[in-house]
């Protein structure tokens, strides 16, 4: 059993950001493998995301990102339970770095909800058929347009998408993250792109 001191507790809170008490505890668990505490810690985030899921967000934040030269904006709208949170320096830069984050990548929604069903459908179609002329047996046609409608999900909404900062982790990580950390119900609820031209 490895011993925890206050210093392998304090490394864990500097980078995940949770309470001391459950910095320990995950360490504690983790027979204090640091890496396995941060995973511990990013599960434990989940089902704190989940348990809050259903609470009303009554406030929060906007936030606008703007690119050099002034070509590219974005602009997003960030729910949460309450004005001392809608408030923290945390769950603003969380709000900013989204708005960064929307702005070089694009995304077409925030969660594959966002998706058109005739978008899903054309998707499928376009699939299927690049499969069936690289010869791939009909019987599997389906089942490799869904692997490569994961990809697409993957590359276009939002909560799925590798954060450009940080590719190890989505944006649904960094939300659970932040809802683990502040404690409340917190969403994304809608983003605008803005680009010159376009």
């Amino acid at each position: 059993m490895a011993v925890i001191n206050a210093s392998m507790v304090k490394e864990l809170r500097d980078k995940t950001g949770a309470g001391m008490m459950d910095c320990k505890k995950a360490l504690s668990e983790n027979d204090g493998d640091m890496d396995k505490a941060v995973d511990f810690l990013r599960k434990k985030g989940i089902a704190t995301a989940e348990k809050r899921s259903g609470r009303a967000m009554s406030e929060g934040t906007i936030q606008s990102y703007i690119h050099m030269g002034g070509k590219i904006a974005a602009m997003v709208e960030v729910g949460c339970e309450t004005d001392f949170v809608a408030k923290n320096e945390d769950f603003q830069e969380f709000t900013r770095n989204i708005a960064m984050h929307v702005a070089a990548t694009c995304p077409a929604g925030i969660s594959q909800d966002d998706i058109p069903a005739e978008v899903i459908e054309k998707e499928m179609t376009i699939y299927r058929d690049q499969a069936r002329e690289m010869g791939k047996p009909e019987n599997i046609l389906d089942k490799i347009a869904e692997g490569k409608l994961g990809k697409y999900f993957k590359e276009n909404c939002l909560l799925n998408q590798d954060y450009v900062k940080n590719p190890e982790l989505t944006i649904q990580d960094l939300l659970n993250e932040l809802i683990a950390k502040m404690g409340e119900n917190i969403s994304i609820k809608r983003f605008a792109r803005f680009q010159v031209g376009e």
